[in-house]
């Protein structure tokens, strides 16, 4: 082949491969995390981590991938070029969820100890440990990185953090068992699932009042993760044993669609484009992708036991 036309057929398939984005995740009863190709559906390598690995996040320059491994206390740090682990560092107390700060920084909720860590994952040094409330679980970062949200399960509350200061600034009740929680783009509304009331709440940061709520009108609804889309105008929820994703108006919090997935769907991601959503579809052992224009399943992708975490390098 004519060396001008096997360059520029590399550069195609290279544009091709960044166009389309990698989806990291993690399979809690594998103790590994998948990884597939966003442009064909495949899943392209298998990547041991660690005992329970569950949640998963991307350093802002994506150059490294974390993977919360709750059963040996620790995040592991997986290469996105070589897909491999190149190192690890202690996180507390069975770290279960976690968030990526613009600045490069993690916020861990460690579910044992009624904490949230801060760490800085280039050389594993804790900056920060916060006291929250018993069974802290979800964790959410606002865009501009001022604020920072844990939930506490046991407690029913939203933790508002600020940043960089490391201090609770608010203690905000919402429904029973809250799971998960997002920022609007302008970091002054938070919405949060909680998984035994079945219902969404919306949050003012600012004052701590709810300005709403949304029960989801399924008995089996147990919600777990909640994104918004890039526009802004729907919110996107993981029913859990609903094996449903409800979408809702991000205003009203009226339920506008339900889009049917696997069984017991747990973590959501979505496109930088915001064509895509990913969901973990954990009994089902597979992954489904969704189309947001049309709100379809375009594809299932088999992953290993159990996924719990997804994230997109994209």
């Amino acid at each position: 082949m004519h060396k001008a036309i096997f360059v520029l057929l590399l550069a195609v398939a290279c544009a091709s491969h960044a166009a389309g984005g990698r989806v990291f995740v993690s399979n809690e009863r594998d103790d590994t995390v998948s990884v597939i190709d966003a442009a064909t559906n495949k899943v392209i390598a298998t990547v041991p981590v660690g005992k329970r690995p569950r949640g998963v996040g991307v350093s802002p320059d994506g150059s490294e991938v974390y993977v919360a491994v709750s059963g040996d206390n620790a995040i592991a740090v997986v290469d996105p070029e070589k897909l491999e682990v190149v190192r690890t560092f202690d996180s507390g107390d069975d770290p279960e969820a976690f968030a990526v700060h613009p600045n490069g920084n993690i916020y861990i909720s460690n579910e044992e100890d009624a904490k949230a860590s801060v760490y800085n994952p280039r050389n594993g040094e804790k900056i920060a440990e916060i006291e929250v409330g018993i069974e802290p679980e979800g964790v959410a970062i606002s865009p501009d990185g001022s604020r920072v949200i844990v939930t506490s399960e046991s407690t029913n509350m939203l933790h508002i953090i600020a940043v960089p200061e490391h201090e609770i600034v608010a203690n905000i009740v919402v429904g029973a068992r809250p799971r998960a929680a997002t920022f609007s783009a302008d970091g002054k509304i938070a919405y949060a699932t909680s998984e035994i009331s079945g219902e969404v709440k919306k949050v003012d940061v600012a004052t701590g009042t709810i300005l709403g709520r949304m029960p989801l009108a399924d008995d089996k609804a147990k919600p777990k993760d909640v994104l918004l889309s890039r526009d802004g105008k729907r919110l996107f929820v993981a029913g859990g044993r609903a094996n449903s994703i409800f979408v809702l108006d991000a205003d009203t919090l009226e339920v506008l669609d339900t889009i049917g997935v696997g069984k017991r769907v747990w973590g959501l991601a979505l496109s930088r484009d915001g064509k895509r959503l990913y969901t973990t579809d954990g009994v089902d052992h597979q992954v489904s992708v969704i189309d947001t224009e049309s709100d379809d399943v375009v594809a299932t992708v088999p992953v290993g036991k159990f996924p719990w975490g997804v994230a997109i390098d994209d």
